[in-house]
């Protein structure tokens, strides 16, 4: 079993900053891609951001710029820094993570249970 628990979201004006933690529990073999989608209401999910496991990085146009993602190989953990946070950017954001349980070389995408990010205006 694997698990993904966000935490950091909340409640910020326009401007202000959050910053988002997923740490990946379990049976894990080795992690690859981890990631941040957002998901609005009556809008689609959509990817946020990407990161390797080598720490290359891929952001949504939406949020170059403003949103910075890292991670921590050690603790199976990624943050999402959110910087300069604007009204449109209110969604619950959730973690996604490529993992291997085993010794054998498939991947399985697992997501968390979704973080709500209110940004007032």
């Amino acid at each position: 079993q694997v698990q993904l628990v966000e935490s950091g979201g909340g409640l910020v004006q326009s401007g202000g900053s959050l910053r988002l933690s997923c740490a990946a529990s379990g049976s894990i073999f080795s992690i690859n891609a981890m990631g941040w989608y957002r998901q609005a209401p009556g809008k689609q999910r959509e990817l946020v951001a990407v990161i390797t496991s080598g720490g290359s990085t891929t952001y949504a146009d939406s949020v170059k710029g403003r949103f910075t993602s890292s991670r921590d190989n050690a603790k199976n953990t990624v943050y999402l820094q959110m910087n300069s946070l604007k009204p449109e950017d209110a969604a619950v954001y959730f973690c996604n993570a490529k993992i291997q349980t085993g010794v054998a070389p498939i991947v399985y995408p697992y997501w968390g249970q979704g973080t709500q990010v209110t940004v007032s205006s």
